[in-house]
Formats: structure tokens, sequence, C-alpha cells
């Protein structure tokens, strides 16, 4: 099945369009996309752009997008993200004062992605991350309509440091996975402009050392939210290293389920990702063609 020439046809427009600076970047791209502004179609939105993000786009037309799961470099420095994900780094905050191993793919990988869906059911650890990035993406692009019927609020924790402080990130990973936020709104025709708006609100937010508490969910007030935390982060402004306990480096685990989730998602994710059409509930795939009419947005620079 072909993308859905109404889309297509969006999609196109978006590159030479102007987003009025009092509509937000979610309502705007809503619209432009998917035509009506709605709660759902708000989150469908968000679960493209997220799931773009998380495991890559393919056939790699266009604007490449590997996805956070895949290997990459940064200024010649290597990043592997998977392990945080799969469960072969004792990285997830669960555990106290240490790290533990968690396996957030075990809700079908890739493949559940590629349908446009969080997980194959709604009781895995992916599907609570998938659906919780959903939302914390909606809250910071200021989906009008979340917390309507049909795209729910950010309920996940207030602090971001304490849900990432033992993954020990340093500014290479981080900066990959900005990049590939960037790389995925691009694929979609998000404008250059609004590229950089997002990702100087990630790099401030969450990529300075020490930083003070700041609200990044109004709702949850301000909260530490660093989640570079290596010496090789920028020091943030009045930065306050006093507040934030001292990095421990994840211990890696010999597992058998975090081996095979790795094989899993690297197979299914050479797979291609599903378009709904806009204003309808059919999926339809991503072709070149949809891809390249896009393509010439300005690339985004970390």
């Amino acid at each position: 099945m072909k993308f859905s020439s109404v889309l297509l046809a969006a999609a196109a427009s978006v590159i030479n369009a102007q987003r009025p600076a009092s509509v937000s970047i979610c309502d705007y791209y809503t619209t432009a996309l998917l035509k009506e502004n709605t709660a759902e179609n708000q989150l469908t939105l968000l679960t493209l752009l997220v799931n773009t993000v998380v495991i890559g786009n393919s056939p790699n037309v266009g604007v490449k997008v590997p996805g956070i799961l895949a290997p990459g470099q940064v200024n010649g420095t290597a990043v592997n993200l998977l392990p945080y994900f799969n469960g072969q780094l004792a990285s997830t905050n669960t555990g106290g004062s240490h790290g533990q191993s968690v396996n957030f793919l075990d809700g079908g990988g890739a493949a559940p992605l590629m349908k446009n869906k969080p997980a194959n059911d709604d009781t895995s650890r992916q599907y609570f991350l998938l659906t919780h990035l959903y939302q914390f993406f909606g809250s910071l692009l200021s989906c009008s309509h979340q917390g309507m019927p049909g795209f729910p609020a950010y309920g996940g924790r207030a602090s971001l440091y304490q849900v990432h402080k033992f993954m020990a990130l340093d500014s290479a990973e981080l900066t990959y996975f900005i990049q590939q936020i960037a790389l995925a709104a691009q694929s979609f025709g998000v404008a250059a402009s609004d590229i950089e708006i997002v990702g100087n609100a990630l790099s401030n937010g969450f990529g300075m050392r020490c930083a003070m508490p700041a609200t990044v969910i109004k709702a949850q007030g301000p909260q530490l939210q660093a989640i570079c935390v290596e010496s090789d982060c920028p020091s943030a402004k009045n930065a306050s290293c006093s507040l934030y306990e001292a990095v421990v480096e994840p211990s890696k685990v010999n597992s058998t389920a975090a081996m095979s989730s790795h094989s899993t998602v690297m197979a299914t994710a050479t797979q291609s990702m599903t378009i709904p059409s806009a204003g309808a509930g059919t999926a339809r795939c991503l072709n070149g063609a949809a891809v390249a009419a896009i393509a010439g947005v300005a690339a985004f620079a970390v």
C-alpha cells in the first residue's frame, strides 16, 4: 500500500509554510498532516514521531532516520543506546540506590511500532515506556487537546534526572538522541526553525550538567531535570552539583533475553512503517516519493 495522496500533499506543503507564533508546534503539524486538530490526531502525530525516533525509518530514502536503537557516531564517538532498553545494562531506576536490568522491548520490539502501536499489549514495560514518551512529547510540544479523551496527559515521573540517573549518559549519547528526534521531525516535513526550537529545549532542559530544578511539565513544578551527567556534559549556568548524586556507571548484564530482543529489533526494524491517511483510520505505507518530497528541510545542527 502507498502513502495517502492527501497526506503526501500536506507533508509537501508544510515545507513552504510558516507556523504562526500563536499556534503550538503540535497543533500546527497535526492540522497540516492529519487535517483535523483533535486529541486522537495529536496522539497519532506523536505516535508516528516517537516510533520513528525509536526504530528509524526504512527503506532509507530521503531523510534517513537510523533511530535511537541503532548504533551511531557523534563527532567520531561511537554511541549505542540499545543496551539501555533491552536489559543489557543495569541502568533502570527501579532498584533504589542502584540500577537494575529491565527489558523495555518486551512488548514485541519494533514490529508493533511499525504498525503505529506502542506494543502488542497494554501490560508490558514497552507499552508503559512508549505511551509515556507520547505523553511527554505531547506536553513538550504543547498539544492543546492533551488531557482530553483520546490523548491522556503525561503521568510519568516529574524529575527526568531521577528516571535516568543510573544510565550515566554522556554528551555524545544525549546528542545522538536529540539528533534522532530532529531527523524524525525533518522526515515528516517539520520546518528547520521548529526543529531548532525543540532541539534547544531538549539540550537546554536536559543536557546541562548540575542544572538547577526546572519546570518541564507545568502541573509538576520545578524538578531536577539534567540527564546528561558525565563530566563531558556542558555545565549549567548557576550549576549546583550538590543537588545531584555521584554518577554511578551501569554494570553490564549477561542476559539471553536481552540478546534475543536485540536480534528481534534489528531484524524487524528493516521493514517499513505505516502511516495513516489524513482524516481516516486506514494505515498506508510510506513510500520513497513521500519522503523525498519533504527531504529539502535543512538539517538540524546539534
